[in-house]
């Protein structure tokens, strides 16, 4: 649904409807409809707008108001607004209606609101990065299709991954894999040594990433174009956000050639997503297997939607996938002390299978487990995250993880940080919600040592 973007395009054309849709070959009343969105654009449509317009399909999500639906949920999320009860439908009717006015509220909010302090500058290279892979979903059907065929071409050749990779920059692209000890690398994984005409790699790389470094050196000759493609669609407009992306796109390509689509599709039906099976039948790691559960949103081939998020121990977040998922657990900058994400540091490498409910009444079966990135340390102290991934409760009942579970019964219920939640006599409350002044009272002691009024 993206009836403000055709509108706006017709105005900015000086275009009555009928004139329009007489150019578009579709009647007055069904681009009415699509305008009003009481009809979806379709691929025929996107194709005729395309065409006739030089219209750039990007903008059916790039230039949704308040970044969409999700995005404006999160923000009517904040608890000054907790008794306007402003369901789905209502937000729904409202960005359609008033696209524009629903542009300004998030534009005032994000600058004025809840989230001013803590929001990232507009122009910190890792939000704009973070924003353009969240308009693409994490999807990149490109580099897929590109990643597939080069993984089948490789397979002929041999049965091992890293082998045909190294016999193929060998080969194909004169560069040789060196396996180097740490103290010639003291503090570097991977590096590309173009005078030698080597790739060298640590020797505290496990063979799961040591094959991940050599596809992802392979993205950058054999993808260029189309990560030079993406790149400069993205028109970051700074160098640092170019190369940020660039690093993700091959990173993505790396794990597409791992993890061919379609098998791997293939391999998360039958086995139920078992992380620990993909693993070992794709020799990734599991944070791997993790970020290309967010990936698989092939058009007529779609896996479940993950997100996928690390912290580390201050829970301060590196990495954030919402994917096709939509999930706000991914893109609040607060997160909530009861989920099993921050305590899978107690149990290591165990997983910890959790069934979650936030306030709006959204259930998620989450799974997480630490992961120790090799060669990643800083003097005697060693790199340790917990990675989290979750589907939605609607979609898990096809998952091993789910085994055991009452997707309908008893969930944890968990918030969006202590500053967006309004649970009452929550015992891990550590400051009372944006909006809400505290209530002292000297007479009793509740739960929480913070009550707060409305609560």
């Amino acid at each position: 649904m993206a009836g403000h973007v055709v509108r706006r395009l017709r105005r900015q054309q000086a275009l009555s409807q009928a004139a329009m849709a007489e150019m578009l070959g579709i009647s007055p009343s069904y681009l009415n409809l699509v305008e009003r969105n009481q009809r979806p654009v379709s691929a025929t449509l996107l194709v005729k707008l395309a065409e006739t317009f030089d219209f750039d399909p990007r903008a059916l999500t790039a230039a949704e108001p308040g970044g969409g639906r999700d995005a404006m949920r999160r923000r009517l999320a904040d608890p000054m607004f907790a008794d306007l009860e402003i369901d789905r439908n209502e937000l729904e009717e409202w960005l359609a209606a008033a696209p524009g006015g629903a542009e300004a509220f998030a534009r005032a909010f994000d600058r004025m609101g809840q989230g001013a302090a803590t929001a990232a500058p507009s122009d910190d290279p890792v939000a704009l990065v973070r924003r353009e892979i969240g308009r693409w979903r994490n999807h990149f059907p490109d580099l897929d299709a590109a990643a597939e065929a080069l993984a089948d071409e490789l397979r002929l050749g041999a049965g091992d991954l890293y082998g045909a990779i190294s016999e193929r920059l060998r080969v194909k692209h004169s560069i040789a894999i060196r396996v180097l000890p740490v103290d010639v690398l003291p503090d570097v994984l991977r590096r590309l040594d173009l005078h030698a005409r080597q790739l060298q790699l640590s020797e505290l790389l496990d063979p799961a990433s040591r094959t991940f470094a050599a596809a992802f050196q392979l993205a950058l000759i054999e993808a260029r174009g189309e990560i030079d493609a993406l790149v400069t669609g993205a028109a970051f407009g700074q160098i640092a956000a170019d190369r940020l992306f660039r690093r993700h796109l091959a990173s993505y390509f790396a794990a597409a050639v791992m993890m061919p689509y379609a098998r791997f599709l293939r391999a998360c039906e039958a086995t139920g997503y078992d992380i620990e099976l993909l693993q070992r039948r794709f020799g990734a790691g599991f944070e791997h297997v993790a970020h290309r559960l967010t990936t698989l949103q092939r058009v007529g081939a779609r896996g479940l939607p993950f997100f996928m998020i690390r912290v580390d121990r201050a829970g301060q977040s590196s990495k954030r996938f919402a994917g096709a998922s939509g999930a706000a657990l991914v893109e609040a900058e607060g997160r909530c002390p009861l989920w099993q994400l921050h305590h899978a540091f107690d149990r290591p490498g165990h997983l910890a299978v959790q069934l979650v409910e936030l306030e709006d009444g959204e259930r998620w079966l989450t799974m997480a487990r630490t992961v120790t990135p090799q060669g990643q340390r800083y003097g005697l102290v060693s790199a340790e995250f917990a990675v989290g991934i979750g589907v939605a409760a609607a979609h898990a009942g096809s998952l091993s993880a789910a085994r055991g579970f009452d997707l309908a019964g008893a969930a944890m219920p968990i918030g969006l940080g202590c500053r967006q939640c309004v649970r009452a006599d929550c015992p891990q409350r550590a400051a009372a919600p944006a909006g809400r002044a505290l209530t002292i009272n000297e007479r009793e002691r509740r739960v929480s040592a913070l009550t707060f009024a409305g609560d």
